[in-house]
């Protein structure tokens, strides 16, 4: 189960111990309502400027599947583990963040988590530490924030987790730019059901929902959405719909009075695979008691306050 999942860590304790905040403590600012589904694939805006975290980062290599069980990471390899509270049980998983350091910025793709991470510490991949400052500084004071509506890589994919069949099913969506709000599945025409999200970031029906294939509806926090036919009972295959979550394909939000659907965090009964050790080229690490941290029960989910932004 998701409990056994643990990370290496790679930083020296440096004088504080884990789960005491070395910063200010502060949430990663999702609004709603923000930024254009038609234009430029490439505009995006920053999500409440005024509310960046100011924090630290340090650096690590993935060496398996992240907490959000995406098969690959980016392909520019710039990619971020998050604190348990702002990795907030997958719900962050596949937005993104900007990220300043002292030589300069990067955007990152949220993929992790990082169980003894306090709240304001990132954990960034190599690559994208070394666009803020030289690997061997090993820890670095940053601000970030998440931004909206970020180029896409691809078009929206989803992968069918293996075990799923018609009695139980796990979907995972892929290349959404946002954090998702919502999965659903179309039961009968114009009749939804919502799936729930477990802390591994796949999208669980516990009752299943027969052979398939299926018709999957996409909502993301900033409230673009796709509906996605023929997705087929195919465990383990990333199958690509060929529509963008917005930009081109995407469908246009709901008014930004309108809140996203709140998401829900569920355990399932069948759980992620198990993840592999990280690998840490830092020259200490923490006492084993505080290497490993297990990744917390889902609490429950906090509607995002709508925070206006603006618009490319």
């Amino acid at each position: 189960m998701v409990a056994g999942r643990h990370r290496s860590a790679r930083w020296p304790l440096l004088g504080f111990g884990f789960g005491v905040g070395a910063v200010a403590a502060a949430v990663i600012a999702v609004a709603l309502g923000i930024g254009q589904v038609t234009g430029n694939q490439a505009c995006a805006a920053v999500l409440n400027p005024a509310g960046a975290v100011s924090g630290i980062a340090t650096h690590y290599v993935l060496q398996s599947v992240g907490n959000c069980s995406y098969p690959d990471p980016p392909a520019n390899q710039l990619f971020v583990a998050l604190s348990p509270p702002e990795y907030d049980s997958a719900a962050a998983c596949g937005s993104y963040l900007e990220v300043h350091g002292p030589d300069g910025s990067v955007t990152v793709e949220v993929i992790d988590q990082c169980p003894p991470c306090a709240q304001g510490h990132i954990d960034l991949s190599e690559p994208a530490f070394a666009a803020l400052a030289p690997l061997s500084a090993g820890l670095i004071d940053v601000s970030y924030q998440t931004i909206a509506d970020p180029p896409l890589p691809a078009p929206v994919s989803f992968e069918v987790k293996d075990g799923s069949s018609q009695y139980w099913l796990a979907l995972l969506v892929i290349n959404t730019g946002n954090a998702v709000a919502s999965v659903q599945l179309e039961t009968a025409p114009g009749a939804w059901l919502d799936l729930s999200r477990a802390s591994y970031n796949y999208w669980i029906d516990a009752a299943g929902a027969g052979p398939g294939p299926f018709t999957v509806r996409v909502t993301d926090t900033l409230g673009h959405q796709v509906t996605v036919h023929g997705i087929a009972l195919d465990p383990g295959a990333v199958q690509d719909s060929g529509v963008y979550m917005y930009g081109a394909g995407g469908a246009a939000p709901p008014p930004a009075s309108a809140a996203p659907a709140p998401s829900s965090a569920a355990p399932s009964s069948a759980g992620p695979p198990a993840r592999r050790p990280r690998t840490s080229a830092s020259p200490a690490r923490p006492p084993a008691a505080a290497r490993f941290a297990p990744i917390p029960s889902p609490p429950d989910p906090v509607p995002a306050s709508p925070s206006p932004g603006p618009s490319c």
